[in-house]
């Protein structure tokens, strides 16, 4: 019996020995997180095999152990299972794109769009920049700044060759826009990255675009000044007084008078922009400045200034009440150097300030009316369709 109760006390060393080895929680070699909007744990690494957890974008993730490109890892509830190396993101990567977005966070918003297509939202701009993240089509956008790159040759092609000092005959090498942006998504998540212009479509509100493909102007950001009151003329229409027709005369005042009465108001834009192509080193060349005008009930050009070379952000102090007073200012790089440029707003009128001892400023300041509109307005994109 005494040898019987021992055998036993030995088989259940040995039975607890085994069970501690094979079953006890390993310690984490490192950290990673998820880098899809959905990230699939399997049980095994076998062809056959079955989910048993899944890991959304950023959650937390310890590494236990790798094979190949399958990594082992535990989610925070406790599950372990394999994971495919390329939906993971490395701790010292997360804390790269964590310090990217809070800093976009302290940034002026320049414009606002969304993605035109499926699209990669990089760490830095350039298409070998790691991907923090791909985007669907119709993802809301806030952008804030412009880089020019260097463009990627096509699949296929070899590079340029390279440009020796004193070659007339060398080009430069072709560039594409680069903004940082920040995307929001509808599980009320956001994520700052680097996305190619080209893939971005602007929310410009109407009837800018139209203004601007009229004058042959690319839109990079636009900004509200102020906002006044949209009242339409008051009295009687000329020629109904002429014809004697009272009673139209009558019933058009009245329908006047409750417009009046309801009056909404219209937002007056600065619109900045650029002609040509992508890739310029100025973020911006034209400035525009749009005012409602009663009369007409239209927007009309009130500013222009098309020899700038602008540099974002535009910083804006709006009217503080409906039809106040308004500045902006931003850099500009036309000389050479940088210099601040300072431009206030009243009424319907733009000046630039200058510092005293300037030279005077060249008459700039028009009032256009409304350009003959197409019956529609392009979709306004910040560069032409590919995908990276």
């Amino acid at each position: 019996m005494r040898k019987i109760l021992i055998g036993f006390v030995v088989v259940a060393v040995i039975a607890l020995a085994v069970h501690f080895r094979f079953h006890r929680a390993k310690a984490p070699r490192e950290m990673a997180y998820a880098a899809n909007r959905e990230v699939t744990i399997w049980n095994t690494t076998a062809q056959v095999r079955s989910a048993v957890a899944t890991a959304s974008f950023g959650d937390p993730l310890a590494v236990i152990d790798r094979f190949g490109d399958q990594v082992q890892v535990r989610t925070s509830s406790g599950i372990v299972g394999w994971a495919s190396d390329h939906d993971l993101l490395s701790a010292e990567f997360w804390q790269k794109a964590k310090e990217l977005d809070a800093a976009a966070a302290n940034l002026p918003v320049e414009a606002r769009g969304h993605t035109r297509v499926l699209s990669n939202l990089h760490l830095d701009p350039g298409r070998d920049s790691p991907r923090v993240r791909q985007l669907a089509k119709d993802v809301p956008l806030e952008l804030f700044q412009r880089r020019a790159e260097a463009a990627a040759p096509p699949a296929g092609k070899p590079a340029a060759p390279d440009v020796r000092a004193g070659d007339a005959t060398a080009t430069a090498a072709k560039k594409e826009d680069w903004w940082l942006v920040r995307a929001h998504f509808s599980d009320q998540t956001s994520m700052a990255g680097w996305l190619l212009g080209r893939f971005i479509d602007l929310d410009v509100p109407a009837p800018l675009p139209d203004y601007a493909s009229s004058a042959g102007m690319r839109i990079v950001a636009w900004f509200e000044l102020n906002r006044v009151s949209d009242e339409p003329p008051r009295g009687l229409d000329a020629g109904a007084r002429k014809t004697g027709k009272a009673a139209a005369a009558a019933k058009q005042l009245a329908v006047t008078q409750a417009a009046a009465a309801t009056a909404i108001e219209k937002p007056q834009y600065l619109v900045v922009g650029d002609r040509g192509s992508e890739g310029q080193s100025c973020d911006f060349t034209l400035m525009r400045v749009f005012t409602w005008g009663n009369q007409r009930q239209r927007y009309e050009t009130a500013y222009v200034e098309s020899d700038v070379c602008g540099k974002l952000p535009v910083k804006v102090t709006p009217a503080a009440t409906p039809g106040g007073d308004a500045s902006f200012t931003f850099v500009d790089l036309s000389a050479g150097a940088p210099e601040n440029r300072l431009y206030k707003m009243h009424q319907t009128i733009v000046r630039r300030v200058r510092a005293p001892g300037a030279p005077p400023e060249k008459n700039r300041t028009k009032t256009k009316p409304a350009l003959t509109l197409p019956p529609h307005h392009p979709r306004t994109s910040v560069g032409a369709s590919s995908r990276n």
